[in-house]
């Protein structure tokens, strides 16, 4: 039995070309805008969205909730690119998806941890380090992520 769904085309970056349902093309807020909008070509361009990328896109279906936690349970630079490419396309869903699953990786980690499980070199150097331990009193008791956020309430600079 075949579907009676009405379809979209998208293309990828690299020139690959999906055809999925309405429904699941208007989960993204900018495919809906252009659709609207009258877009009148037989296929909408997603640039900057590799075909890889853009074929998870549009196997994500936000109504499978139980689904998502294996959709997600992918390589870094994988949950990076989606998380790019919901932004981009305003998947509102896929984008709180992602970050939940980033947010989850960072939970009940110290810095350091963290640092190692997105592979991120310090920003300071040691003398800026030192700078920092001596302009501020509260550094050696907060980790970077605390004072950061306490940096926002402290309009003072440092601190």
């Amino acid at each position: 039995m075949e579907s009676t769904s009405k379809k979209v085309t998208l293309s990828s970056s690299d020139g690959w070309t999906f055809e999925v349902e309405e429904a699941v093309a208007f989960q993204s807020q900018t495919i809906k805008h252009l659709y609207e909008t009258g877009y009148t070509d037989d296929f909408i361009p997603v640039p900057n969205v590799t075909g890889d990328i853009l074929s998870m896109e549009s196997f994500y279906d936000n109504k499978l909730k139980h689904w998502d936690a294996f959709f997600v349970k992918v390589d870094q630079s994988i949950l990076f690119d989606l998380i790019l490419v919901a932004d981009f396309m305003n998947i509102i869903s896929l984008m709180d998806l992602t970050c939940k699953t980033v947010a989850n990786m960072m939970k009940g980690k110290t810095t350091k941890e963290i640092r190692g499980t997105f592979n991120i070199k310090k920003d300071y150097t040691p003398e800026a380090e030192e700078m920092l331990r001596k302009e501020c009193r509260y550094y050696q008791r907060l980790d970077w992520a605390t004072m950061k956020v306490w940096k926002i309430w402290n309009p003072a600079p440092f601190c």
